[in-house]
Formats: C-alpha cells, structure tokens, sequence
C-alpha cells in the first residue's frame, strides 16, 4: 500500500477507532475518545438513535470533560477489573485524574415490576447515569466541560434549561424526543448556544463531578454521593469477574477484558447481546461496507456464549436462552438478529446528514439482513444449548418445544442455498458452512433428544444427519482434500475453521489439516486471514475489505485442533499485540498499518479470543494437541 493513505490517516480529525474506551451498564453503552470527549452513545437503549454522533461526523455533538488546553492524555487505563475508565492528565501546571463509568446499583423497582426486564433482576442494575468525576492530585489546573448533545443521530438540537434556583441542574430535552437528559454537577455551567459549558480552576486535593442521566431514576447531587456511586460500581464489576475462571498466564489480562467486553454487550432486560456498540464504523478506509452492528445476531450470541462458558461464566447464557425462547414464542421461525427488546423489525436505512467516519458513506442505521436466510443460525442455537444442557446434565422443560422446531426447520431447509455466515448481498449459494452447521442442528438436536429421552426424533434427526455430512464430504471438498467455500467452487472460506471445532471431522482427518494449513497459507495478507476473496465472492458489494479478526483466532484455535501449538502460539501472540491499547478489538486488522475498521468492540472477535488463547494454554499445559476443546468441550 502506498504512504499516501497513512498521510490522509495521519491528519485525520478522527481519533483511530482503537483508541476508544468502551463503557457500559448493560443496559446503555458510551465510547469516550482519548482528549475525553464522549463521542457515541445512544439512549435510553443501545439500539436507540444516538445524542452524541462525533464518531460519525465532528459537528454531531458530544460530552467533553478534561483539562481546558490538553487534548492528549499522560495516560489511560480500565481500573482493574471493571469497565471503568480512568485517564491521567498532565499539564504545565499540574496533574488531573478523570474517571468515567456508567453506574451501576442496587436494584431500584422495590414498589413495582420493572416495565422493561424480562429476565430474572440481579441484586445490582444500571442506574441511567453516565458519571464523571475529576480529581486535581499536583500543582493546578483549568478544567473545562462541555456537553453538546445532538438527538437522533445528530438531527435535533438540544434545548437547555436550569432546574432550581441554582447551576447543579440542568436538563436537555427536543419537543419531539422521548428522551430528556438531566446534568447534575458541582460545576457552574453556562447555556451557550445547543451546549452546556463550563470551567474551573482546580488545585490538588480538589474533586468535582458531573453526572448525564436519562430517567427518573435520582442523580448524584455532591462529590460524596458521586464518589460512593463510583465505588459502588467498582464492586459490581469486581463481584462480576470473580465468578470467572481465568488461567494464571500470561494473557490472562486479556482473556478477563474480552469477558468484561462481552458482559458489556448484553442487555440486561431482556438477555440480548449485541454484535457490537456502533454502528457505520467502516471495514474499508473510505469505503461503503459500513454496516448497524448494534442488535443481537443470533450466531454471534450463540458462539459468545461458548467464550463465557469456557471462562466459567453462564448466568448470561441462562438470559441468551430464554431471549430466544420470547423470540419464538407463537410459532415465529428464529431470525438472523433482532433488535435488543427482542422486536423483529430492523429496517435499513442511510443517514445522508452524516459525514461518515473518515467520509466513509453510506452511514447505515438498521440492517437488511434480518430478512436473509441464514441456514447457520440453527445449529449455532442448538450446539449451545446442548453444551448448556451437557453441563447440567438435563434441559429445561420450556426450551424443548422451541428446539424441536429449530431442528426441524435445519431439516427442512438445509438443502436449500442461502447467504452464509458472513451475510453476502450477491445472489444465494450453496454454502459449505451453512451445510455444516444445519449438520450441526441435526446431530446435537439428536443428541439433546437422547438426553430428553425421545428416541424417535433421536433416531431421525441422526439419520439425516449422516446424509448431510455425506453430501458435504463428497460436494463440499475439491481435487486437493480441501474443503471450499461452495459447491461447484475452488474459493477458499474461513469459516470452514469451524470444521473442526464444531467436531464435523476428527482434526486428525486428512481433509481437516489440509483445509486448515491451505486457509493458513492462501486465505491471509501478512500472516492473518481474510473471511474470503472480494473477487472470488459474489458478496454483492465492491472494493477490498481489512482481515477479519476473528478468523485469525479461529485459524489459531484450529492450529491447536491439527496439532500445530508452536504456530497456534505464535499466532495468538502476534493478534494479542494487535489489541487496542485498552486491549479492545474492532472487527479487522489492516496488517500493513496494524489499523483496528469496523464497528467496535466486536463481540464476535472477543469471543473468538477466549476461545483461541484457551486452546493455546490447555494445549501448552497438557501437551496433547487437540485433545479438548475448550470452546465447546461437550461436542
């Protein structure tokens, strides 16, 4: 690639999209840059519009709070443990510390039922507030604040106006909005135009704070009140990762933050995880592939799941489950995604006011793939409830009626061509992937069949299991022993990595090894994989595409399965240190400037992390190569 793109990066008014820190209460999520300005977030759901949309146009408001002539941190970190921001400043004249969270507390609805969870509440629950503080800890400093918000999607100016007599309230709202935020603070704020702005002179031992909250629920008014809050989080994030089983090893940092990333993903209410907190982040430098990730994909839900289990984590899987227990509810057929409150209709649309990050355009919101047919989604549903159901030994009554119908429609439909795993816009195909995993629907639906004592639909679901799996092994592998993206194709496809974890074949299989070492040496750029060739692929859509994180660490993960660990850790120690400096991906990696594109974080590459670090370690530890899949170890 030619100097000239990292020039145009270089000056850049956008901050890279590895630089962001993510926070979350599991019921809102926020990305805060580097110069401490909030620049994405969306209320009062995750999937709702957005009030500050700087990440995808610099005039489309944001939430700054920091140092009034420094934009670049000394430093920044998660405090341990949570996904809690903490960011050291330095100036001429002194030293500031901001934290940032978005608190969470006991659970608050104690005369009547939340209106908005469907799932069992936890002790703790978020408590609709972004909260800042700010600490001066040497010398003296000018702290500056400034909250613009712009309602949906950057369309519709706030309105401001003080609550009391005072300056510590002031609230932003548009007529036509259902969304009203209320700023409380121990600042003195001045309404300026479509922001709220303010500034101080701080000196050490000074604390202020300023706290943006979105419903009913009370606000912290004094330092005291915010400082307890902050701490209160703390211990929600702390008693959180506790319950995990995390290696003592070296990435064990890692494997803690992918899991705290997905936690932060899910949507308390209702057990949804979303793909990813963004939406239109693009997967081409100034190109068109810029996609709503901001729902919950079935698949991806799915195969996080695996990554939480592997940790020790499944209280999230038990939310997932009956999240797709509501979505089948009176018959419906199981969707590809759905929006966060379970709602199907997702409809796509572009937002032309936009600049675009970078000017990369469209600026989607929505998405058309909730209407493709994705024959993938059954077996990814059924392989995780049967290692849930396998690590308790039994399968809970409810869940059998809406399994039997997925299973049945994998039967139905499985001969029939689709849009694969990664949503292709060209014209269906007949792909491998997708026959693997409706193989997957049948043989782990027959095995739950077993374990429900039903041994009529056990023997049936086995026996077209069988079929499928001969048809695919003798359509789906070229003259090499290869296995290929589609019938009648020569193209390579990195889902076919899954082969082997999904336990299609033993990885002691010829076929296996040689689809594995022939993605390792034809499907990558610079030693990472691509998800396929653009022009061997009729995705439907045009220009290059970055490497797709996650299969990279599905090709580590299925390196481990041949037997090859020295590559497999070399691999992982290579996609480790592509890790944002927070240790957050985004969906690819352009390896020649090690650039993190696409929406972020991805849930789909953290899970894909857990699962290839874990298959690294186990391997190392009992040197047997292969001999488990922490992933998925009930396959």
């Amino acid at each position: 690639m030619s100097e000239e793109p990292t020039q145009t990066w270089a000056r850049s008014p956008f901050p890279p999209i590895a630089d962001y820190a993510f926070l979350s209460d599991c019921e809102a999520t926020c990305l805060v840059a580097p110069n401490g300005a909030v620049e994405w977030m969306c209320l009062p759901r995750p999937d709702s519009p957005s009030v500050f949309t700087t990440m995808l146009d610099r005039s489309a408001g944001a939430f700054r709070l920091g140092p009034y002539d420094e934009m670049v941190p000394a430093a920044r970190r998660y405090m341990p443990g949570s996904l809690m921001v903490e960011t050291t400043w330095q100036t001429r004249t002194g030293w500031l510390i901001v934290r940032d969270a978005l608190c969470m507390g006991p659970w608050h609805n104690v005369d009547e039922r939340s209106r908005t969870h469907r799932r069992s509440p936890t002790d703790y629950d978020a408590e609709h507030c972004l909260l800042r503080t700010v600490k001066c800890v040497s010398g003296s400093v000018d702290l500056a604040m400034s909250c613009e918000p712009v309602f949906d999607y950057g369309r519709r100016e706030a309105t401001w106006r003080y609550e009391g007599p005072g300056y510590g309230e002031v609230v932003a709202e548009h007529p036509d909005g259902d969304v009203t935020l209320r700023l409380t603070t121990d600042l003195r704020p001045g309404i300026e135009g479509r922001g709220l702005h303010a500034r101080t002179r701080m000196v050490e031992g000074d604390w202020h704070f300023v706290a943006l909250s979105w419903s009913p629920l009370p606000p912290p008014r004094t330092i005291d009140e915010a400082r307890d809050r902050m701490e209160r989080t703390s211990e929600y994030w702390r008693q959180w990762i506790t319950l995990g089983d995390f290696p003592d090893h070296p990435w064990r940092s890692y494997l803690q933050r992918s899991a705290l990333t997905l936690k932060g993903l899910t949507y308390a209410p209702t057990g949804a995880l979303l793909a990813a907190a963004t939406m239109a982040l693009p997967e081409t430098p100034h190109g068109e592939r810029n996609w709503d990730y901001r729902y919950a994909w079935v698949r991806d839900s799915t195969f996080a799941l695996w990554g939480l289990y592997t940790l020790g984590f499944d209280r999230e899987a038990n939310d997932f489950f009956y999240f797709i227990h509501d979505a089948c509810e009176n018959g419906h057929e199981l969707q590809v995604m759905y929006r966060v409150g379970g709602e199907r209709e997702i409809e796509e649309e572009s937002l032309p006011h936009l600049s675009g990050y970078e000017g990369a355009f469209p600026v989607r919101v929505g998405n058309a793939a909730y209407k493709q047919k994705q024959h993938d989604v059954w077996g990814a549903v059924l392989d995780s409830v049967y290692l849930h159901a396998r690590s308790r030994e039994q399968l809970p009554e409810s869940l059998w009626p809406v399994l039997k119908q997925q299973v049945e429609q994998a039967a139905a439909h499985w001969e029939e061509p689709d849009r694969g795993i990664w949503e292709v816009r060209g014209e269906p195909q007949h792909f491998v992937s997708s026959k693997v995993m409706c193989w997957v629907a049948l043989d782990r639906g027959a095995r739950l069949a077993r374990l429900y004592d039903e041994p009529t639909y056990a023997s049936k679901w086995q026996t077209l299991a069988d079929q499928i799996h001969a048809e695919v092994c003798a359509k789906g592998v070229d003259d090499r022993g290869v296995f290929v993206q589609r019938y009648g194709a020569d193209a390579l496809d990195a889902s076919l990595l899954l082969l082997p974890l999904m336990r299609f074949l033993p990885p002691t299989d010829p076929r296996i090894k040689a689809t594995v070492r022939a993605i390792a040496e034809e499907l990558t750029i610079d030693g990472l994989v691509l998800r396929y060739r653009v022009e061997e692929t009729d995705d439907g859509l045009s220009g290059e595409e970055g490497t797709f994180t996650i299969c990279s660490f599905w090709l580590a993960s299925a390196l481990v399965e041949i037997g090859e660990v020295e590559q497999a850790r070399k691999l992982c120690e290579r996609l480790l240190a592509y890790a944002s400096p927070l240790e957050l991906y985004a969906e690819e990696i352009d390896t020649y400037s090690g650039r993190h594109l696409g929406n972020f974080p991805q849930a789909f590459t953290h899970l894909a992390l857990i699962n290839a670090v874990m298959h690294v370690i186990r391997a190392e530890q009992s040197q047997v190569p292969g001999g488990f899949n922490p992933a998925n170890p009930g396959s």
